[in-house]
């Protein structure tokens, strides 16, 4: 969207000490281009709010930087594009909100971000219900012409973003890595898929890796170009509880989807509901709270209770492996270790299991009960 000279001073501007989201939006503000706060004298840029005589100075004293010039050819290598927030197509609800990036690095196209855009986050350890609630909801939303933006995270991320793509619908990935760091690793087919059929952000430079940090910094994304939150199953302490409050900070509207009371991996979102969040059912209830027009017929299908528990007639071996399948995914390596039984029929039993339809398979070698 920005030729590389221009492009040069945008990225230089982010890696000056003290620069972050807030100063760097108060400069723009003040001298309109990154290039423009380049060629400002030290008085002048001092008079900005926050601004410390340090970071002025380190302002005043940059020189051309090879470094820079590196990473605009690593950005073209990798086919990555730059969204400034002086471009048109910058999310107009993200641009509102307290602390905007200036930019952002993205693949994919553009113009998935003409449609409104609703967030749908929650549980990285998912349950079977958790993510059939999910792809179903993201389906009929994306159906109803909105775009769903999640973090492609394990679990309800992953199923937000598949839900979408199943319906034919418009996704938006935002990392907490650089776009050449896909995490978590198995989700490299549908980092590809949303590449292809929709769109990802991050902004964070090429080469940045998952670090916790970066995911609270990432969730204020989220949140900020979306109308509102819908949360799948949440814990007490999950991060998907801090989107939801920076969502509230932003003015967006916050939603959540009931679970079993015998689940803690619902009890964050039934204190959401508690609180006065839109408890949702279906696709319905969160289109008519934000007053949109239904396009798509046969959306009223009400997200059903997670089943009652039906013990399956389990030999010894599966009654193993299903007593360790609890209230979240199990890797498989800790069922080698749990189980004592080796890999090779360990696998055909969970195998095996799985036609039976008693468990479900995750990426990652993740599994979870389906009953």
């Amino acid at each position: 969207m920005t030729d590389r000279q221009s492009l040069y001073y945008w990225l230089a501007l982010n890696r000056i000490p003290g620069v972050g989201a807030v100063i760097y939006r108060r400069l723009l503000e003040r001298f309109e281009t990154p290039e423009k706060v380049f060629r400002a004298d030290p008085d002048s840029l001092s008079g900005v709010e926050g601004i410390r005589s340090n970071t002025a100075q380190a302002i005043v004293k940059f020189k051309k930087a090879e470094k820079i010039d590196r990473e605009l050819d690593d950005l073209e290598k990798n086919q990555v594009k730059v969204l400034t927030s002086r471009d048109l197509g910058y999310p107009a609800l993200l641009a509102q909100i307290h602390d905007p990036p200036p930019f952002l690095y993205y693949r994919g196209e553009l113009s998935e971000l003409t449609s409104q855009i609703l967030a749908v986050v929650g549980s990285r350890m998912a349950s079977a219900y958790g993510i059939r609630m999910t792809e179903r909801l993201a389906g009929s939303l994306t159906k109803n012409g909105l775009a769903v933006v999640s973090g492609m995270a394990r679990g309800i991320d992953t199923a937000a973003h598949y839900g979408a793509l199943m319906a034919r619908g418009k996704t938006i990935a935002v990392l907490g890595s650089g776009l050449d760091v896909v995490y978590p690793p198995e989700n490299q087919k549908l980092f590809d898929q949303i590449v292809e059929q929709g769109l990802v952000f991050s902004e964070f430079p090429l080469g940045t890796l998952p670090e916790r940090q970066n995911f609270p910094v990432r969730n204020r994304i989220i949140s900020g170009m979306a109308l509102g939150v819908v949360i799948v199953e949440a814990t007490l302490k999950s991060g998907s509880l801090i989107t939801a409050r920076l969502a509230l900070d932003q003015g967006r509207e916050v939603f959540a989807v009931p679970g079993s009371i015998e689940s803690f991996k619902s009890s964050g979102t039934h204190r959401l509901i508690k609180q006065g969040a839109k408890l949702v059912e279906n696709a319905q209830d969160v289109l008519e709270e934000l007053k949109w027009s239904v396009i798509s017929e046969n959306i009223q299908e009400v997200i059903e209770p997670p089943s009652p528990v039906i013990t399956p007639a389990f030999s010894s071996q599966e009654k193993k492996i299903w007593d360790i399948l609890l209230d979240e995914p199990v890797h498989v390596d800790h069922m080698v270790r749990q189980t004592e039984i080796s890999i090779a029929p360990l696998l055909s039993i969970l195998l095996e299991m799985e036609i039976k339809g008693w468990i479900k398979q995750l990426p990652g070698k993740y599994f979870v009960r389906a009953l």
